[in-house]
């Protein structure tokens, strides 16, 4: 099934275009079927790449979703059109009355900022108590899994000197768990952050159950007990060449980045880098979607507590 998106969404041509059905709104008002009502908060400085990177793997599942965009504030960007903000992203107040099936809030470019110094710290921490007990299930993503574990269990940002950037193998836990039915005894995902994810640390700081980690990178998958709050320290939904076009704007802000592990064949930036973690971020979010959202999302979203 698709998901349902507006139908002049940039993202509708780019999808269609990669044959992966999608469903303008005018033509699901017409399907009687009750879709997942899945909320984005885009917190990355490239808005318009993230939402169509993320929908592309929401919609690889049988289920219909309907998505909705949201900004954590009405400020000006300097990546993504103010035009498109305003047309098709909402504010916090818009939805904070509504219950959602599914809530995913993205990474931000702030791994070096203490959570303090973040001018919209405040806020971020007001939606992530809401989701608590407005959305069956929220997926935090890079930085935002760093924060949402600050907020929830005091757990202290650690920044590391250099960069994790690269694709990494990681080692899967729990098979029999329905978030990571079909997955690899390994697996290779993006990585793109200085936050460190100690397992040790979390298993001490919490309840979370860890899903998958690496050695030389730390937990890259847990979840609450129920699964109310998944955890994703990298982007299964980058495209083959996000992580290039990172290396290049840190390249020309002088920032002298490390070159992006097992990214390029051969390690020369010269070469073009070919994604090998596509079927590992599909299965995640199918997984996300079916097990950890549809089979335990009331029908009725009025009834969620």
């Amino acid at each position: 099934m698709p998901i349902r998106i507006p139908d002049d969404l940039p993202a509708a041509g780019i999808l269609k275009s990669e044959n992966i059905f999608t469903m303008s709104e005018s033509r699901a008002s017409h399907q009687h079927i009750r879709p997942l009502r899945v909320l984005i908060l885009n917190l990355m400085p490239k808005k318009i790449e993230t939402e169509t990177q993320l929908m592309r793997l929401l919609s690889n599942t049988p289920l219909q979703v309907d998505v909705e965009l949201l900004r954590v504030d009405a400020r000006a960007s300097r990546n993504t059109p103010q035009e498109h903000l305003d047309k098709f992203y909402g504010d916090f107040e818009r939805v904070k009355d509504q219950k959602w099936d599914g809530f995913i809030i993205t990474g931000a470019p702030l791994g070096k900022i203490p959570f303090e110094d973040v001018y919209y710290w405040d806020k971020f921490t007001e939606i992530v108590e809401w989701s608590r007990h407005n959305v069956t299930s929220t997926l935090f993503l890079c930085w935002a899994a760093q924060a949402a574990l600050k907020y929830l269990y005091d757990f202290e940002k650690t920044t590391r000197d250099s960069k994790l950037s690269g694709i990494y193998l990681h080692r899967t836990y729990n098979h029999h768990h329905p978030l990571v039915r079909g997955f690899d005894d390994e697996f290779w995902a993006p990585l793109s952050r200085f936050a460190e994810f100690n397992s040790e640390q979390l298993a001490e700081k919490s309840d979370l159950t860890i899903f998958a980690d690496a050695p030389d990178a730390g937990v890259y998958l847990a979840a609450s007990q129920d699964c109310r709050q998944v955890y994703i320290s990298g982007h299964p939904e980058y495209d083959a060449n996000t992580l290039n076009n990172e290396y290049l704007r840190d390249q020309d802000e002088g920032l002298d980045p490390v070159l992006p592990v097992n990214y390029y064949p051969g390690d020369n930036e010269n070469e073009m880098p070919r994604a090998i973690w596509r079927s590992h971020g599909n299965l995640l979010y199918s997984n996300w979607l079916n097990y950890c959202v549809y089979q335990v999302t009331p029908y009725d979203l009025a009834e969620l507590k």
